[in-house]
């Protein structure tokens, strides 16, 4: 476990909150640690035209691209679930891992840095932690277009 996995979570848990989701109610965050310590989180953002939504990790993403970072991905966290009745977030008893799409935009933000980060999904009594790599083999990125 990395040494930083609970507050990498907790910054997961209060992206969450901040969640525009009112089509599914499951509010989604993501926080991604960078190797000089410094932490990029965001939400998952729905839309109307439902394809046009972003997951929580693909807003984290290209926040910390909009921020100039290229490469340098330790870990990402990612918690999620439904808010209860305080618009707390409510995190499930199975960890939320990144879908394809989101998996593909963390790759390529890793491979800007040569890391294979440690996914980290947040449940409400454990957590569970795999090498990007791991959901994501034989991945297609950059180097493939040299």
């Amino acid at each position: 476990m990395i040494a930083q996995a609970a507050e990498l979570a907790e910054a997961a848990r209060a992206a969450a909150k901040l969640a525009y989701a009112p089509y599914s109610g499951f509010h989604v965050g993501a926080a991604l640690l960078f190797a000089d310590g410094a932490v990029v989180a965001a939400a998952n953002v729905e839309n109307a035209s439902y394809g046009l939504s972003l997951c929580a990790e693909a807003s984290a993403a290209a926040k910390a691209m909009g921020e100039g970072r290229r490469g340098g991905l330790v870990a990402i966290a990612i918690a999620g679930g439904r808010t209860d009745a305080a618009g707390d977030v409510v995190l499930g008893a199975e960890p939320v891992m990144p879908c394809g799409r989101c998996r593909q935009m963390l790759h390529e933000l890793a491979a800007l840095g040569g890391t294979d980060p440690v996914v980290i999904g947040v449940a409400t009594s454990r957590f569970t932690e795999v090498a990007l790599s791991a959901l994501l083999p034989h991945a297609f990125g950059p180097a493939n277009l040299a």
